[in-house]
């Protein structure tokens, strides 16, 4: 989730590089407390507004770390040895769809970054080497700073709802993706 500044928000510190030792790592047990904190932080800075494809507390922590290993989906951390910086997922597999669902967040502390672009580069990458030929995702209309990202990866959106668009990205009209 990528969320739009909005006036009455806390200031954030400034960016700066994210820490040297951030590695993608799939979602299990090891970073079990560090993804409980994430969503915690997610849900004191309001995300749930933005970003809703589960619950932020620690019952729905345990329970994707539980479908992260189990699953056929993929769920994925931007982290250092003790801190979540970005979680990503790419959802719909376990129930048999072709294309995969997108979901990411950003840390609110680490917003600003180039952590969001890095994340979704590392997810496409990923659907990719599954097979997918396409993304999709949903964006809430009011958040413009995801919406922009989005676009300049090449998502193409159509109406979903009244608060909501549908993103979908051909996976070979990427740069440099193959066909």
């Amino acid at each position: 989730m990528i969320r739009a500044s909005s006036p009455a928000a806390a200031p954030l510190p400034s960016p700066t590089a994210p820490p040297d030792s951030a590695t993608f790592v799939r979602l299990g047990r090891a970073f079990h407390a560090a993804f409980a904190r994430f969503l915690a932080a997610l849900e004191a800075n309001g995300d749930h507004a933005f970003f809703h494809p589960h619950p932020f507390d620690a019952e729905a922590a345990c329970g994707l770390v539980a479908l992260a290993e189990a699953g056929p989906d993929e769920y994925w951390l931007l982290a250092t040895a003790d801190e979540v910086l970005a979680y990503g997922m790419l959802r719909g597999w376990a129930e048999g769809y072709a294309v995969p669902s997108l979901g990411l967040a950003v840390a609110p502390r680490h917003r600003g970054r180039g952590l969001a672009r890095r994340m979704m580069d590392h997810l496409h990458a990923r659907a990719r080497a599954r097979g997918a030929r396409q993304v999709r995702l949903k964006v809430e209309r009011r958040n413009l700073t995801a919406h922009r990202l989005y676009e300049t990866l090449g998502y193409v959106f159509q109406d979903h709802s009244p608060t909501e668009l549908l993103g979908v990205l051909t996976l070979a009209d990427r740069p440099g993706a193959a066909a």
